[in-house]
């Protein structure tokens, strides 16, 4: 039998749901809705924007267990190492080289890409007017916008409602981030957020793909362009801080507790 990547997802995403079940099931039923939002706002740090982390939140301990410290020590520092010595030379080479106008119409392409992440997502967490603007901003600029490439949406419809991925659904259920956990290549996550990672891995058109290597291509390129607009920010968080690891860590876990309370 021949095993595809597909099948491979498959499993693990299964898999990680099979681990969220204690997670579920130990969940405080005293807790109330928003109240991670709340927590939030009481300690004092402000709005992380979409990918950006802030070192504001360094000294306020992460509302998440660390049992894998081991693990993700390692990987924070190839990931770390990885950045400076591979991905921003890239980024800073294919900046210079490439026209900021054309940087934005590969970036809203992709944007435009995921949309159907975006959109069942919306749909899963009842967001039913959060739904219907992404469907018309899809369809919008996938005509109009020829693909993607340009944003006519933002114009007509309006800007859109903000990401949305199925670890945001899951936490939507209350269902909690489980651990935290760094994986290579792809940066700080936790249970919940790589279970939710394995399943938005089927809504992504590039998913189906034919060849890994087309793949992998493909996401790296994306990578690379969006790393060109955020050059400075990691290096602005490793300066701040006393611990980039712990700030990372609890900057990542406050970003994704605003992320699900929205």
């Amino acid at each position: 039998m021949k095993i595809t990547k597909n099948s491979i997802m498959l499993i693990l995403f299964f898999c990680g749901l099979l681990l969220l079940v204690p997670v579920l099931t130990m969940a405080g039923s005293e807790e109330q809705p928003g109240e991670v939002a709340v927590q939030a706002e009481q300690s004092g740090v402000g709005q992380i924007e979409e990918d950006e982390y802030e070192a504001e939140g360094e000294e306020a301990d992460a509302d998440i267990a660390d049992p894998l410290l081991a693990w993700n020590t390692v990987w924070y520092h190839f990931n770390d190492r990885l950045y400076f010595w591979v991905l921003k030379p890239v980024a800073q080479g294919y900046k210079a080289v490439t026209p900021i106008d054309v940087r934005i119409v590969i970036r809203n392409f992709f944007h435009n890409l995921a949309a159907p992440i975006r959109l069942v997502n919306c749909v899963l967490q009842g967001k039913g007017e959060a739904a219907g603007h992404e469907l018309g901003r899809f369809v919008v600029n996938t005509t109009v916008g020829i693909l993607g490439l340009a944003d006519p949406a933002t114009g007509i419809i309006g800007p859109g409602p903000g990401a949305e991925d199925l670890g945001q659904t899951l936490g939507h259920y209350r269902i909690g981030n489980g651990f935290y956990l760094v994986w290579p290549f792809l940066g700080p996550s936790s249970l919940r957020d790589t279970v939710g990672r394995a399943g938005d891995y089927f809504l992504d058109p590039v998913s189906y793909l034919e060849e890994w290597e087309t793949i992998l291509a493909v996401n790296t390129f994306e990578q690379v362009n969006d790393t060109a607009f955020k050059i400075g920010d990691y290096e602005d968080l490793k300066e701040g801080a006393l611990d980039p690891y712990v700030a990372i860590r609890n900057a990542y876990v406050q970003h994704r507790a605003e992320k699900v309370a929205e």
